[in-house]
C-alpha cells in the first residue's frame, strides 16, 4: 500500500475570516497536512490557534521564510499578496491565492474546479480562486453555454457583509445589539448603517458607471 504524502501547509492572513475558514476546511476534510504554519500581520503574530487538537502558533508575515512550505493558501488582502506571493514561489511553495491581486495575470491561471480544473496545470507557482459571485455564477453558465451557446446574462447578487472582512461582521453584530437595545447605532467599517439593511453597492463606481465589483464578475467570467 502506497503511503499518502504529508504536505507542509501555510496559511497567510490566518487569522481573518476567510484564512479561519481555510483552515477549519483543511481540517474537516482530511487534507494531507504533515504541518500547518499560520501566518498573519504582526499584531496577530504570536497568538495561538486549534487545529486538529493542537494550538499552533501564528507567525509574522514580515520575517517568515517559505522554504520548505509546499503549498501556501493565500488569504490577505491583494497588496499584501502581491508583495509576499512572489517570494513564497521563489521559496520552492505553489501559492493559492484567494485575493484579486492575480486574478487577470495572464501568467496566473484563474480556476474553478468544477469548470475548468485543466487550467491549473498550467500555472507558474500561483493559482488564482475567484471572486465569491464568480464562482457559483460560472457554474450554473458553464453546463448551459456548452449545451446551447449563452449571449447575454442578467445577473443580481446579494452578498453577505461577511465578504467586507471581520470589522464589518463585528459591526452588524454591535449594530444589531444597540438597535434591540434602543443605543445609538455606530457606523465604522461600512458607509452606512448594515443592520436591518441592504446596501445596494459593493465596492466604488468607475467613470463608466459600474462598480468594481460588477467589473470584476464580467472581466472574471470571460477568463474562466
Amino acid at each position: 500500500m502506497v503511503s499518502e504524502r504529508r504536505l507542509c501547509c501555510a496559511v497567510v492572513g490566518a487569522t481573518g475570516v476567510i484564512g479561519r475558514e481555510v483552515v477549519s476546511i483543511l481540517e474537516e476534510r482530511g487534507f494531507p497536512v504533515g504541518r500547518l504554519r499560520l501566518i498573519a500581520s504582526g499584531r496577530s503574530a504570536g497568538s495561538t490557534m486549534s487545529f486538529k487538537g493542537e494550538l499552533v502558533m501564528v507567525e509574522n508575515l514580515a520575517t517568515v521564510d517559505f522554504r520548505g512550505v509546499d503549498v501556501v493558501f493565500s488569504a490577505p488582502g491583494a497588496s499584501v499578496s502581491r508583495e509576499f506571493a512572489p517570494k513564497a514561489v521563489a521559496a520552492g511553495a505553489l501559492v493559492i491565492d484567494k485575493s484579486s491581486a492575480f486574478r487577470m495575470d495572464p501568467d496566473v491561471p484563474l480556476i474553478v474546479p468544477e469548470v475548468n480544473p485543466e487550467a491549473a496545470f498550467r500555472h507558474k507557482g500561483i493559482i488564482s480562486s475567484p471572486n465569491c459571485t464568480t464562482i457559483p455564477l460560472v457554474m450554473v453558465l458553464w453546463p448551459l453555454h456548452r449545451a446551447f451557446g449563452v449571449k447575454r446574462v442578467v445577473v443580481s447578487t446579494y452578498q453577505a457583509v461577511s465578504g467586507a472582512g471581520k470589522k464589518a461582521v463585528d459591526e452588524l453584530l454591535s449594530q444589531i445589539v444597540a438597535r434591540f437595545n434602543e443605543r445609538p447605532i455606530e457606523v465604522r467599517a461600512l458607509p452606512h448603517q448594515i443592520a436591518f439593511n441592504c446596501l445596494p453597492q459593493i465596492d466604488v463606481f468607475r467613470e463608466d458607471g459600474y462598480t468594481l465589483e460588477e467589473v470584476k464578475l464580467l472581466e472574471e467570467s470571460r477568463k474562466i
